[in-house]
């Protein structure tokens, strides 16, 4: 795919340009948890601010609709300077961006505040549309959303793609064209949606490792017990791909029972015992493939990072830090572990995308930034 990007534009002094942002950052009582999606969205706005634009900044954070962008809008403040914008459907929104100077950035209040956002309501998409004259999308997080200010809008404006938008397209088009020896990691949950991925990706890598709760899905198809371990409510009995000599899986696993916690081989857990972890042993295993590998991706931890099973993420992550391949990660987890190290730097690329990455890396593309494309 060859994508509109938005330093194709030529004159953009006095232009009032849409710009959604991807400011769904993680917040602790009201403080940011990590500053990737941040500093990842400021290229774009420095760029247009530099080319004289009037920028009208969109977004969204968390799940509730009374959560608020202020903030987010706090922190902004400390890189660079733009104005609170409030509610963009009120009279006030819209006497700000009137009063907007060039170089002007003005960030608007939590879009899924609005009903409108989620189900690309028409009317909301058309109030969003007349706010600016061009729409520069550098969401690549929601990029598998079809919302208002991610879809609706740039069926309507000329449409162009952010600078951090495109380097992640640009990013993971390489890694789904890997060199050999290749590897791919993919931890998390719900088998059910990415099934389709795991297929594909143990055709295009030598070795794909499965980790996570993930896992679990296939001892239990293999007729291993899984105690009370989190599964998919999916059945992988029978599928083909579990015979495949480049499918890796946990050699051995963390759990926690009546015994306490314990180190043990997989086929042995009982039904009273769930799996949070990998084990060290294949902590060591992993090393070896990835010390060996020129392209590494991966997406999702292998334990239960959220309860602080962290060590088998936490030492890959090192591994692969360390490793001369070429290396791109994703997921919120995977990039909140990598952050929190402060490694980030040492790989070849960090996505900001989750289910966005994992998207692009099944289709190749999304409906989204489809319509990015030059025509």
């Amino acid at each position: 795919m060859s994508m509109k990007k938005v330093t194709d534009l030529k004159e953009l002094r006095g232009k009032r340009v849409l710009l959604r942002a991807s400011l769904n950052i993680p917040l602790k009582n009201g403080v940011i948890q990590n500053r990737l999606r941040l500093k990842r969205a400021l290229p774009t706005m420095r760029y247009l601010r530099e080319q004289g634009a009037k920028i009208i900044v969109l977004a969204h954070i968390g799940r509730e609709p009374e959560e608020t962008l202020r903030p987010i809008f706090d922190e902004l403040e400390r890189y660079l300077p733009l104005h609170w914008g409030g509610n963009v459907m009120t009279e006030g929104f819209r006497q700000r961006m009137e009063l907007m100077n060039d170089g002007d950035i003005l960030l608007a209040e939590n879009l899924r505040q609005h009903d409108g956002e989620e189900n690309n309501d028409s009317v909301f998409v058309t109030h969003l549309a007349s706010l600016g004259e061009i729409y520069v999308n550098d969401a690549f997080a929601e990029a598998h959303r079809e919302h208002a200010s991610t879809y609706g809008v740039a069926k309507i404006l000329p449409a162009y793609a952010g600078l951090t938008l495109f380097e992640e397209v640009t990013e993971l088009k390489k890694v789904m064209q890997p060199k050999s020896p290749s590897l791919f990691l993919l931890g998390g949950a719900k088998f059910e949606t990415k099934m389709p991925l795991v297929e594909k990706y143990l055709e295009l890598y030598d070795q794909v490792f499965i980790g996570g709760a993930l896992a679990h899905d296939i001892f239990k198809a293999r007729g291993w017990e899984t105690g009370k371990s989190l599964v998919s409510d999916v059945s992988l009995k029978g599928s083909t791909f579990l015979n495949s000599k480049k499918l890796l899986v946990p050699i051995d696993v963390i759990v926690e029972g009546p015994e306490g916690r314990l180190t043990k081989t997989p086929d042995t857990v009982t039904k009273d015992e769930k799996i949070f972890d990998c084990g060290p042993m294949t902590i060591a295993m992993l090393e070896t493939y990835i010390e060996k590998a020129k392209t590494i991706l991966w997406n999702g931890p292998f334990g239960a990072y959220e309860y602080g099973y962290e060590q088998s993420t936490e030492i890959t992550a090192r591994h692969i830090a360390a490793a001369d391949a070429y290396s791109v990660l994703g997921g919120g987890d995977t990039v909140a572990a990598v952050e929190k190290m402060r490694i980030n730097e040492l790989f070849s690329f960090v996505s900001v995308g989750g289910g966005s990455m994992l998207t692009f890396l099944e289709n190749g593309s999304t409906p989204v930034l489809d319509l990015l494309e030059e025509e």
